[in-house]
Parts: structure tokens; sequence; C-alpha cells
């Protein structure tokens, strides 16, 4: 009998935590934009190109996540333990908004003028603060 109660114990356990795995997808989400909108503003108030273009490669792969489009491991992750925004985000209006300020924060990084990169940053943290 005991066995019998620890295995649906642990079955409650489990459903329990099932139920939760969506809220908590959509914490981490938050998490990585909160994160991603910082970056953006060290990327605008960088001293120099490398570091705009750094940063907002951070800003990048906190949005697309690891296997997403131009996520790059070496840029460094800063979002490694709350994942990609984009592919956590369960409101299609939301995911929109985000998909296009990753396509910003790509043209940030290949854009070599300075006064441009840094006002794409400060676009996407402004947007991003608006969440």
């Amino acid at each position: 009998m005991k066995n019998i109660a620890r295995h649906m114990l642990a079955a409650a356990a489990v459903v329990s935590l099932g139920s939760l795995a969506p809220q908590m997808a959509a914490a981490d989400a938050q998490q990585a934009i909160g994160i991603a909108a910082q970056h953006a503003g060290l990327a605008a108030n960088a001293g120099n190109i490398n570091q705009v273009h750094l940063h907002l490669h951070h800003v990048l792969n906190c949005l697309v996540g690891p296997g997403g489009d131009g996520f790059d491991q070496m840029a460094g992750n800063p979002c490694g333990m709350a994942g990609g925004a984009i592919p956590q985000e369960n409101n299609a209006d939301m995911k929109t908004k985000l998909l296009n300020l990753a396509a910003a924060a790509r043209d940030g990084i290949g854009n070599a003028d300075m006064g441009d990169a840094k006002k794409i940053a400060t676009d996407i943290r402004t947007d991003l603060q608006k969440k």
C-alpha cells in the first residue's frame, strides 16, 4: 500500500508541475525581455562600435534564444538561464513585436555607423520597456 501511495503522490506532483510550465515559461520570457532591454541600454551608451555590436548581440541572443536566427554563443548569452524570449512567448502580438525587435538588433549588429547602431539600440530599449 505504501508504494501505491508514493506513486500516486509522485504522479500528483508531476501533474502539478506540468500545469506550472506555461507560467514558468512566461516568467522566463519576461526575464529575458528585461535582460535584453538592459543590454539595449548598454549598447545605446557604449563608447565604441564594437561594444555597441556586442551588446546588441546580447539583445539578439536574449530574444531568439539558442538555435534562433542570428544566435551566437561566442558573443555571450546573458539570458542563458532564462532562455530566449521569442520561443517562450505565447502572445502572438508580443511574439511578432519581439521578432521585429530581433530583426532590428540584427540590423544594428550589421551597421558600421556608431550613431545609427546606437539609435537602433535606443529604439529597441524603448520598445522592450513598453512590453
